[in-house]
């Protein structure tokens, strides 16, 4: 099922704030995809997704990879009957600010802090299309 973007719908919106934690696809060299869990956030009002991760970590890579223009991806999650994926356009983002904005995200999601990390960048995802039912 489709969702509108504009006018997600509570029900949408506190899926994607509930602990769960996603997979992140994302699309090898080889065409291949590459599936991973992660935590991540979304930011419904900027339409954005973000994902912390390690920069040497395969997925950074593959989104890297794709160049300026971004990665094609999909992060999607289940909860029994309810499941949402979201699809869009990733870039490495490695900016301090953009980087402590991702962090405190997660913190709130998943109600604790990540250890500090120098390695660590967000994997930002501009959401054009969802799905799901929640």
């Amino acid at each position: 099922m489709a969702i509108d973007l504009s006018d997600p719908g509570p029900e949408f919106l506190a899926f994607w704030q509930e602990r769960h934690f996603p997979t992140l696809t994302t699309i090898r060299p080889d065409g291949s995809p590459h599936v991973v869990p992660v935590g991540v956030t979304y930011d419904p009002e900027h339409r954005l997704a973000r994902i912390i991760t390690r920069r040497t970590s395969r997925k950074a890579a593959h989104v890297a990879a794709a160049g300026p223009g971004g990665a094609r991806v999909a992060v999607c999650q289940v909860d029994a009957g309810r499941w949402s994926t979201l699809e869009g356009v990733a870039r490495v983002r490695t900016e301090p600010e953009v980087v402590a904005d991702a962090v405190a995200r997660y913190a709130e999601r998943y109600d604790r802090m990540p250890a500090p990390n120098p390695e660590r960048v967000a994997i930002e995802i501009s959401v054009e299309r969802a799905m799901g039912r929640a």
